[in-house]
């Protein structure tokens, strides 16, 4: 199992940016992937980004592609989720997730493909 911390969240105007982390506990073997996933009120959770634990790949939601940037750094075992360009669109609690299943590239962008989850951090963006 893989616990997950996320942190990083808060109120920013819109055009800003943000950086969330995700710092994961446990071993993380290479054909892990983490996601980010994000819920707003009234919403269904939807798949933000992902990124191969071990080469480093990724995938990104079409709303967010050229915005948002997923990456990872595996001393620290750490996902991180740089936002820019934020809009009162982006708001939402966002979550972070571990599928420890082998897809090989394939980065799943459904949250049942995800078994581990974070408590999520809310990131609230101002018009």
């Amino acid at each position: 199992q893989v616990q997950l911390v996320e942190s990083g969240g808060g109120l920013v105007q819109a055009g800003g940016s943000l950086r969330l982390s995700c710092a994961a506990s446990g071993r993380m073997l290479s054909y892990y992937t983490m996601g980010w996933f994000r819920q707003a009120p009234g919403k269904e959770r939807e798949f933000v980004a992902a990124i191969k634990w071990g080469a480093g790949s990724t995938k990104y939601a079409d709303s967010v592609k050229g915005r948002f940037t997923i990456s990872r750094d595996g001393a620290k075992n750490t996902v991180y989720l740089e936002m820019s360009s934020l809009s009162p669109g982006d708001t939402a609690v966002y979550y972070c997730a571990a599928s420890r299943t082998s897809y090989g590239s394939y980065c799943p962008t459904t949250g049942n493909d995800y078994g581990d989850w974070g408590q999520g951090t809310q990131v609230t963006v101002t018009s």
